[in-house]
């Protein structure tokens, strides 16, 4: 029997893609759900597909008989489905000599950096790239079929105790099924990432030295670090190194890194980062002595961020004022800062409350912004504070507010 397939729901309009002669990049970790993505917009089109995740093809490829064995099983195809197309060593060269062959390319993989600069070195300005990041909250709502509703306390409780699992469990589609199993898929799913996607593809000598700086990531998620800290925290040896590893935990989608909001670029770079984990359901093989929720919540927004299109390197920052107060997210449309969020779990106590409000109205003066925001599990209300009005908005609605918000 066949299992039922979620449709995935993206920062762009997926159905613009097939439009274009351009390449359909569709990139994210392993196991997010890019094959079911690209095979959800090729639903009603003749197309071919090829898996790369089978070594036997990986060691007897040649691309004439490949070419010609898709034309015999696939007649008459109008795009070609090429899936975790990485593993095929110098494959964008074939790539390159398919799209000059005028075929409908689409690819899926879970490198992104690696994909994207191999591709422009023979394809520049000749493909687009849409992200695929494991379900989002509306995603494993409709999935389970529960009917969004605040009008009774039932409904509300009950959408709490949904977001409560999505927190704890994370959002990868084959965990949806069996809870039960979560941890352990999700280790081997963390510990595979690291061997074939990193490892192996980038030739890592000393893994255990990985799988260390892998761990402590983990479990210092949401907090800030430089490479020189780790470099010496680890014993890891060259900062250089420690640099090059963190690189690669980025590129394949276990680790994002977050910088200080700064004016001047250079001390922007200088400035401390802040790890972030893609699915906060790969904290549950951390060592964690209790489940954190406020770390987890702030986890929880930043991807869903992502998700919604704000890029770490271009539209989103955490920042912290002049008298030291931090601010979890600055987010920019275009030059200007457009919104000041934080996160905070509980501010039911005044004492966090009132320091939540004063942080944000220091940066609302600095950065010129009084778009601000406070995110909680389930405080809703507006509160006017120091001549600045502030929305305190229960998360879970967030979550479920439009899914295209950066540009």
């Amino acid at each position: 029997m066949a299992k039922p397939y979620q449709s995935r729901v993206v920062a762009e309009d997926a159905s613009v893609y097939l439009k274009t002669q351009l390449i359909k990049l569709i990139t994210g970790p392993r196991r997010a759900g890019k094959s079911v993505f690209a095979l959800q917009i090729l639903a009603s089109e003749n197309f071919a597909y090829l898996n790369f995740d089978d070594e036997r093809l990986l060691n007897e490829f040649d691309e004439d008989v490949i070419v010609q064995l898709l034309m015999e099983v696939y007649p008459d195809f109008n795009y070609l489905l090429l899936d975790e197309i990485q593993n095929l060593n110098n494959w964008e060269l074939w790539i390159g000599k398919l799209y000059r062959r005028g075929y409908n390319l689409v690819i899926t993989g879970s490198n992104a950096k690696l994909l994207s600069s191999e591709i422009a070195t023979v394809l520049t300005g000749r493909y687009l790239q849409i992200e695929i990041l494991p379900f989002g909250f509306s995603e494993i709502l409709s999935y389970k079929g529960f009917e969004v509703s605040m009008e009774t306390p039932k409904k509300k409780a009950e959408l709490l105790l949904h977001l409560d699992d999505y927190m704890t469990y994370g959002g990868f589609p084959e965990t949806l099924l069996l809870r039960e199993i979560t941890r352990n898929y999700l280790s081997d799913l963390f510990d595979a990432i690291l061997l074939k996607d990193v490892s192996k593809r980038y030739k890592v000598r000393r893994n255990e030295d990985l799988i260390r700086l892998s761990n402590y990531l983990l479990a210092n998620y949401t907090n800030p670090f430089s490479f020189n800290e780790l470099s010496n925290e680890l014993n890891l040896g060259s900062v250089n190194t420690v640099q090059k590893y963190c690189g690669y935990l980025a590129d394949t989608y276990l680790f994002f890194y977050l910088p200080r909001y700064n004016n001047k670029l250079k001390r922007m770079q200088k400035s401390p980062q802040k790890i972030y984990v893609v699915d906060t359901g790969f904290l549950l093989r951390s060592f964690q002595t209790s489940p954190n929720k406020g770390r987890m919540l702030e986890n929880l927004v930043f991807i869903e961020l992502i998700r919604r299109g704000f890029s770490t390197e271009q539209s989103i920052f955490y920042y912290r004022t002049k008298n030291d107060k931090e601010i979890d997210f600055v987010c920019r449309k275009g030059h200007q800062v457009d919104q000041l969020i934080q996160v905070s779990y509980d501010v039911s106590q005044t004492k966090t409350l009132e320091r939540e409000l004063a942080a944000l109205v220091e940066a609302s003066k600095e950065l010129n912004c009084d778009n601000c925001l406070i995110l909680t599990w389930d405080d809703a209300r507006e509160i006017e504070y120091k001549e600045l009005r502030i929305n305190l908005k229960a998360v879970g609605e967030w979550l479920l507010d439009s899914e295209v918000v950066s540009s």
